[in-house]
């Protein structure tokens, strides 16, 4: 039984996504990013960077128990762990990692700083909100142009790459894109949408998490807390 620490986010729904895409029994701890869980002592002992998601297995590869932190990682685990969604041949292989990475270094990064200027920020700077949106835009143009190639991301078939990205363009709106404006993508995220195993991964928790609205949580994860030394 994999024991997952996790929230209702982007990064939370790739691993909620994958393990039900997989079918490995796992249990939910929900760590309330904006109650302040993530600080907590027994988080940090396997989630050193305070973020979620991360997971346990009790029955790692040498028989005893492994904690993955990192949710582009536990992807990598899980697919090595069940041979499933990262293809076996080289080229393959590394075609998903590519994109993997993409996800990791620019869509969710930068998405994530689109959220944050546009939706959450106390004063609205024009220069981060302009630069954030357009930059989601150009992601979103990249995007756009490989899945006008090839029907998933890293190629002919579904694979953790996928899982990786979409969850993040699930909040379009909230980063200023349009979605009918790439026409590609649009057809990728619908056909990845009706997956009967994403729509069960992004129910994960959905209902614990409540809107950001009271201070106390804004200051948890932006303000002094979150960058106190640990």
């Amino acid at each position: 039984m994999i024991e997952l620490y996790s929230w209702a986010t982007p990064n939370g729904h790739k691993v909620h996504i994958m393990l039900e895409e997989c079918g490995l029994p796992y249990r939910v701890h929900g760590i309330d990013i904006g109650a302040g869980d993530q600080f907590k002592p027994e988080f940090l002992a396997i989630s050193p960077n305070n973020k979620i998601p991360a997971i346990v297995d009790p029955d790692g590869p040498d028989g005893k128990p492994i904690s993955i932190f990192e949710s582009g990682a536990i992807l990598l685990y899980l697919a090595g762990k069940t041979g499933k969604f990262l293809p076996a041949d080289v080229r393959g292989k590394y075609e998903t990692l590519q994109w993997l990475m993409f996800q990791m270094g620019g869509v969710g990064p930068m998405l994530g700083q689109a959220h944050h200027f546009r939706i959450y920020a106390p004063e609205k700077i024009d220069y981060a909100v302009n630069r954030y949106t357009n930059e989601a835009k150009r992601l979103y143009g990249i995007l756009d142009k490989r899945l006008g190639e090839v029907p998933y991301v890293a190629g002919d078939t579904y694979t953790i790459a996928d899982m990786a990205i979409w969850p993040w363009l699930r909040s379009w709106k909230n980063q200023g894109v349009e979605l009918e404006d790439f026409a590609n993508v649009k057809r990728w995220f619908d056909i990845i949408e009706a997956r009967p195993a994403v729509q069960r991964g992004v129910k994960v928790l959905a209902d614990a998490r409540k809107a950001l609205q009271d201070d106390k949580a804004r200051e948890i994860l932006f303000g002094a807390t979150q960058y106190a030394r640990r």
